[in-house]
């Protein structure tokens, strides 16, 4: 079972429904997603302090972010191919990647010249 597919699901099934503010359980991986999602102004989050790790979620900019499967790993010459596979336009969005460096943005993947695994992307 896939829980970042399943995470990134209910956050374009809450912003379906119109909501703006919902949340959902987490988990240190989720998190990391979610502050590259907050530093790109896609979502604004916050964790609750419980015994059941939930995050509240604030939907701010944000038109579709999916999860990637299969998880492709990409070398840095091969990014270009999947920018514009998962991307509308080139400048607009974010693909996320797990590198050997953490995770990052595809533009930071670039700017160091590293590949990684394909974990999500939105816009």
């Amino acid at each position: 079972m896939d829980t970042i597919s399943d995470r990134l699901n209910q956050i374009m099934m809450a912003m379906n429904a119109g909501k703006k503010n919902f949340e959902m359980y987490s988990s240190k991986f989720l998190v990391k997603v979610l502050e590259i999602m907050k530093k790109n102004g896609y979502i604004d989050y916050k964790l609750k302090d419980d015994k059941f790790q939930k995050v509240v979620i604030e939907i701010k900019l944000l038109n579709e972010c999916r999860s990637i499967r299969p998880r492709f790993y990409v070398k840095k010459d091969e990014l270009d191919r999947y920018i514009r596979r998962f991307l509308p336009s080139r400048g607009f969005g974010v693909i996320i990647i797990s590198t050997s460096k953490g995770l990052m943005t595809h533009n930071e993947a670039l700017e160091k010249g590293i590949g990684g695994s394909l974990i999500a992307y939105c816009f």
